[in-house]
Parts: C-alpha cells; sequence; structure tokens
C-alpha cells in the first residue's frame, strides 16, 4: 500500500474523535421557557442548566440603564424574576407560586401559568398567551392587538410581529453563527418602514452563554440618525 495512504488511513480515527468531541461540546438548545420569557420581558436567552443570572444593561457614561435578575429550578422553571428600568424609573419583582408569578412586595397575581412554569396570561392587561406543539410561545392576544413570535431551529427568538388595527410593527434578528446566538443584527420597522437598526457582539463562556456584550443601536427614525452604545455585563451561575 503506498505510503501516502496509509499516513491518510491513520488520520481517519482521529478525525472521527475530534467530530465525536466537537458534537458532544455542542451547545444546548434554548428551552420553551426560557426563550418565552427572554422574548416577552425583553433580556437574553441563556443556554445549559443556568441556576441564577443578572444581566445589567450600561451606556455610554457607564451608567446602570436596566437591570434583570433571575432564578432557575433544576427543571428550568423561573423562580423569581426581577427587573430594574432606571431610564423611566419601573420595575417588578415576580415570585414563583404554585401555577402564578406574585408581585413580591403586594402578593398580587401578576403572571398565570400553564404547564410547569409556562406564560398562560396576563390577566391584569388582559393578554392571553398559545404555545406551540414544542411549548414555545408563538402568540399573545390582547384586546386591541396580537403578537407573533419567531423563533430559529434551536429555540433562539428571533424577534415578534406585533399588529394592533391598521399598524404593523416588526423586530427580526439574523444570526451568522449557530454557536453565538447573541452575535446578532435586528431591523424593526413600522409598516415596512425601518425604525432602526441593533447589532450585538459578545463574549462567551463555555456554555455559549454571553459573559459580556456590545450594543449598538442606531435609530433610523430620527434625521440624521442617532446612534446609541452600551455595554452589557452579565453573571450566570450553573447547577
Amino acid at each position: 500500500m503506498d505510503i501516502r495512504v496509509k499516513k491518510a488511513l491513520m488520520t481517519l480515527p482521529a478525525l472521527w474523535l475530534l467530530a465525536g468531541c466537537d458534537g458532544a461540546s455542542a451547545p444546548q438548545a434554548f428551552t420553551p421557557e426560557m426563550a418565552s420569557f427572554s422574548n416577552e420581558f425583553d433580556f437574553d436567552p441563556l443556554r445549559g442548566p443556568v441556576k441564577d443570572f443578572s444581566q445589567t444593561l450600561m451606556n455610554e457614561k457607564g451608567e446602570v440603564a436596566k437591570r434583570i435578575t433571575g432564578t432557575v429550578s433544576e427543571e428550568g422553571c423561573f423562580d423569581t424574576l426581577e427587573f430594574h428600568n432606571l431610564e423611566d424609573n419601573s420595575g417588578a419583582a415576580l415570585v414563583l407560586n404554585a401555577n402564578f408569578y406574585l408581585d413580591a412586595a403586594s402578593q398580587e397575581k401578576r403572571v398565570k401559568l400553564q404547564g410547569k412554569c409556562q406564560l398562560a396570561e396576563l390577566p391584569a392587561a388582559g393578554i392571553t398567551y398559545d404555545t406551540n406543539d414544542s411549548g414555545f410561545v408563538v402568540k399573545a392576544r390582547g384586546k386591541d392587538a396580537t403578537i407573533d413570535y419567531r423563533y430559529d431551529a434551536e429555540g433562539y427568538p428571533l424577534g415578534k410581529v406585533t399588529v394592533a388595527g391598521q399598524t404593523k410593527m416588526t423586530v427580526l434578528a439574523t444570526v451568522a453563527d449557530n454557536r453565538k446566538k447573541l452575535d446578532y443584527t435586528a431591523v424593526s420597522t413600522l409598516n415596512d418602514k425601518t425604525l432602526g437598526r441593533v447589532k450585538q457582539s459578545c463574549d462567551y463562556d463555555r456554555h455559549f452563554n454571553p459573559v459580556s456584550c456590545k450594543l449598538e443601536i442606531t435609530d433610523e427614525s430620527a434625521s440624521p440618525p442617532v446612534h446609541h452604545n452600551y455595554t452589557i455585563k452579565n453573571t450566570i451561575d450553573y447547577y
């Protein structure tokens, strides 16, 4: 046998082993709960056995603009979620209790759940949610509007389409690298007219979750367009 053929054959098992290792280290898909909650409550979804996390958005001055923290059960349910929007001085703290998320301070029922811990209804707002056969929230229905949610094959939220009367607002993202999902570009449109563009790039941990990100937002509804730059710092603990 030709020596070159022998060398080529000898490398095949090594290649197969490498391929097997690469497959074994592939990122986990996004759970229906993580994907749906991040879509609805506007935070970056995470992969894998997340125990607790925080995401902090800072403006160009280094000031905290928004912050979200959460704890997650081993089954993948959100036990707590807390939101702080310092830009408009708003916030909420939710605690899981049976089939509801309660306001942590008032103990009022804020979110009704279906199954173990998926969104079903926001009673006060009159909003109900539909899920697909895989358990992902795909539609929200309110009195005056409907929202359709989009996901890729791994459950990553790609955006949503909101229709209210004759108004249609669309926010859709494009991802170039299936491992680094949080590196994306997104375009928002109102009745097919571009409102703005978003570009994000991140550093990742071993689960391909973002540790820190740079976020660039361009408001194209202004003339000339206005650019905003943010940074996002994440902390994530795993089981």
